[in-house]
């Protein structure tokens, strides 16, 4: 429903690359060659060589996320996207841009303290560049050195631990929805 500008994708160019992060950056191919250019010139993706990597079009969320080299996510903190950085471990910088995303921003970053904010105030679908390069820099920081890192880094991985241990068998999941099974199946029966 969103779809990210071609001056939207240069601020978010410009923070990751200032924020000296390494990166994979996955974004939807709904632009076209012109205003790639506009957005990402070649002399940009030249320097960010060996820093970013850039993914056009869909990239294996999950896999990604949970490689070990993974040290955070940026997401807009969709419901899927959200449960994936939980279950991977992975502490997260959060821009909602629409909807419930900025209630499970609240959930990543106050509740489960597992998340900084990139400080996304409005809703994208009002127009308008709502992630400021300068926030997103900041943030990638933030979530990636220092204490306050380390510390979402292990509230995370603890969670991350707690989501695999209940899928798994005699896990709390594994057993509700074993058991949401078999209550349609007699239901079905019946």
């Amino acid at each position: 429903m969103v779809s990210f500008s071609a001056s939207q994708l240069k601020e978010i160019a410009k923070g990751l690359e200032a924020s000296g992060q390494q990166f994979i950056w996955v974004v939807k191919n709904t632009i076209n060659s012109q205003e790639e250019e506009a957005w990402l010139p070649a002399r940009s993706e030249k320097r960010m060589e060996g820093k970013g990597l850039i993914i056009r079009g869909w990239a294996p969320q999950v896999l990604i996320l949970d490689h070990e080299a993974i040290g955070g996510f940026v997401t807009h903190c969709g419901w899927n996207s959200t449960v994936e950085g939980i279950a991977s471990g992975v502490p997260m910088a959060t821009c909602p841009l629409s909807a419930e995303q900025f209630y499970n921003e609240k959930l990543v970053t106050q509740i489960l303290k597992i998340g900084i904010r990139i400080g996304v105030q409005e809703q994208a679908l009002s127009g308008g560049d709502r992630i400021k390069s300068e926030a997103l820099e900041k943030a990638v920081s933030q979530l990636m050195e220092g204490e306050e890192a380390e510390e979402m880094r292990s509230r995370a991985a603890a969670f991350g631990k707690m989501a695999r241990k209940a899928v798994e068998e005699g896990g709390s999941s594994y057993s509700d929805l074993n058991a949401l099974i078999d209550e349609l199946s007699f239901c079905r029966q019946g």
